[in-house]
């Protein structure tokens, strides 16, 4: 019997090797050629008398439209129908009026064989005498069904191909809803069915959440598990075949009566403890393959993963949700306390420094040299506290401050600091070398406090030595990272206290021998974390000590603020 002459232009070999299954398990005998390419399109355009092209959306090099208008000149007379999950209703309903067949979802492809029938598709002879060929706009009485062709070797091999797919799309999907589209679709997909439901347990009552059928079904409604066929395959954890719906006592016949269903196969999602079905449903009585439970069992297994996968997902994002919130409360609390730390502490230190100062103005050459050394000692707390308060707000602000990415010339930073650190001090000796070349990405405001800082604390841990040394200079260079060092001769630190070197208000040395608030370091360390950086530091008691910070070289997505708890 001479065959249906198809070109079918898809590069996806599953979705052709599908349709190929579907054409044959409805019996259609077909000739199909697929093209991948333009150029394979165009010469099986002109190889034989093709009697209908199928075109998905398009292949790399060809649209599915450039398609349809080189049929339209070659070959003007040979139906063209769009077999695509890609054109949205607008664009189906234009090419429709424009002379395209139709357009059929890849998940319909039940009305491909519709279409091919109505188009003079070659059937199988009949059993009981019908001819082989159904003129178009001809239709006979109602025949009984016959069996499905079995499977061939070949057609077995694209349905674990299709299934592979499913489960990387499954493994993908992050809501409940992703994954009943993608079941309800892959269900009728692997079992050529005529309908696909998607069940979900719910206590006593079986949830119909989903469906994919020729006709509605029960999609949103709830029934008792006792009188459900779902509810039975929970309970029993066992799949269901049902050739004849109104044969079975398991089966609501009030339910079914107004459906098209003669034939089903359900199975459980997950065989231990059940959490849901999905039923396969045919309009005339079909004798389910052993290759189609296992299958749709395939399928079930691997929803009952996606969707414990999913709980997981919305639990994570229910704990980052809360740990969200949680910061926000927490970054409110901090600024309403940066805002009282300015004002409510400010304001009585200037009242005390006013008038501490009014007093040595006005009355100094009145006062005792213990009374004026004293109200000079008040005034120099005062300011002390005044610059801690400055620091500590610093400190916030550099946890919050957005980061104005950009190449920055550590180098050039370097040396205007000590030059600038230079011109203040200029009585001491001091030698500094500073290495070229060192660009790293980042904020050059921000980078600029990291250098200001790590360069005058070496500037006063060496003031005590005879000459003091200091040197930057690039430690390492990577395609990623450059890791620069600020090193000094001067006091150092003991190591064993270097986990206390970054915290605020932590310091490694007497106040009478070096001064400072001990906050430097720590806005040194938010900053160059903000950046993704790394900052540390060793030292030898008395041979003074080396800062190393790692820094990105090439720009780097935006980090949310740290937050300063």
């Amino acid at each position: 019997m001479e065959a249906l002459h198809i070109l079918h232009l898809e590069d996806n070999a599953t979705d052709s090797q599908l349709l190929q299954f579907k054409l044959s398990r409805h019996g259609i005998t077909s000739d199909i050629q697929v093209a991948t390419t333009k150029a394979e399109y165009q010469y099986w355009l002109t190889q034989n008398n093709v009697d209908i092209i199928l075109s998905d959306s398009g292949v790399p090099d060809l649209s599915g439209t450039s398609a349809w208008a080189i049929a339209r000149q070659e070959v003007p007379h040979t139906p063209f129908v769009f077999v695509s999950n890609h054109i949205d209703d607008d664009q189906a309903l234009n090419l429709i009026s424009q002379g395209v067949e139709d357009y059929i979802r890849k998940d319909q492809l039940w009305r491909l064989v519709a279409l091919l029938q109505k188009l003079g598709a070659k059937q199988p002879a009949a059993a009981h005498g019908q001819p082989a060929i159904i003129p178009p706009g001809h239709h006979h009485a109602p025949t009984e069904p016959t069996q499905p062709t079995p499977l061939t070797e070949n057609a077995r091999n694209a349905p674990l191909e299709y299934l592979v797919q499913i489960i990387q799309e499954l493994s993908l999907a992050h809501t409940l809803n992703d994954i009943t589209a993608i079941v309800r679709r892959a269900a009728r997909a692997l079992t050529g069915a005529d309908g696909a439901t998607f069940v979900l347990r719910e206590g006593d009552l079986c949830y119909y959440a989903d469906e994919d059928a020729i006709q509605p079904l029960w999609k949103g409604q709830r029934f008792s598990k006792d009188i459900c066929i779902g509810g039975w395959c929970m309970e029993n954890k066992q799949h269901v075949v049902i050739e004849d719906v109104f044969e079975d006592v398991r089966i609501p016949y009030e339910a079914y009566r107004p459906t098209f269903i003669k034939s089903l196969v359900m199975v459980p999602i997950r065989t231990e403890n059940p959490i849901g079905a999905i039923g396969t449903y045919w309009a005339s009585n079909h004798h389910a393959q052993p290759e189609e439970i296992k299958l749709l069992q395939a399928l079930a297994d691997t929803t009952a993963v996606a969707m414990e996968n999913v709980q997981v997902h919305v639990d994570l994002e229910n704990r980052i949700r809360n740990r969200t919130n949680q910061l926000q409360t927490v970054n409110q609390e901090l600024m309403s306390f940066s805002s009282n730390l300015s004002h409510d502490l400010r304001s009585p230190l200037t009242i005390i420094r006013g008038f501490s100062s009014l007093l040595m103005d006005q009355y100094g050459d009145q006062l005792d040299k213990f009374a004026y050394g004293s109200l000079a000692k008040i005034d120099q707390c005062a300011a002390r506290m005044n610059a801690l308060i400055d620091q500590v707000l610093g400190l916030y602000q550099f946890s919050q401050q957005d980061i104005q990415s950009q190449s920055v010339n550590l180098s050039e930073l370097a040396r205007n600091t000590l030059s600038s650190l230079e011109a203040i001090n200029p009585e001491r000796q001091i030698k500094w070398q500073v290495d070229d070349n060192m660009v790293a990405q980042g904020d050059p405001l921000l980078l600029g406090t990291v250098l200001e800082n790590l360069l005058s604390n070496a500037w006063k841990f060496s003031s005590k030595c005879f000459e003091s040394v200091i040197s930057v200079g690039v430690a390492t260079r990577q395609q990623d990272t450059i890791t620069f060092f600020v090193r000094d001769n001067g006091a150092g630190f003991d190591m064993a206290s270097a986990d206390k070197l970054f915290q605020p208000f932590n310091r490694l040395h007497q106040t009478k021998d070096f001064t400072g608030n001990g906050v430097g370091l720590a806005s040194v360390q938010r900053i160059i974390h903000r950046h993704g950086g790394q900052i540390w530091a060793k030292s030898v008691v008395g041979q003074g000590a080396t800062f190393y910070v790692s820094l990105p070289v090439q720009a780097m997505a935006a980090k949310a603020p740290l937050q300063l708890v």
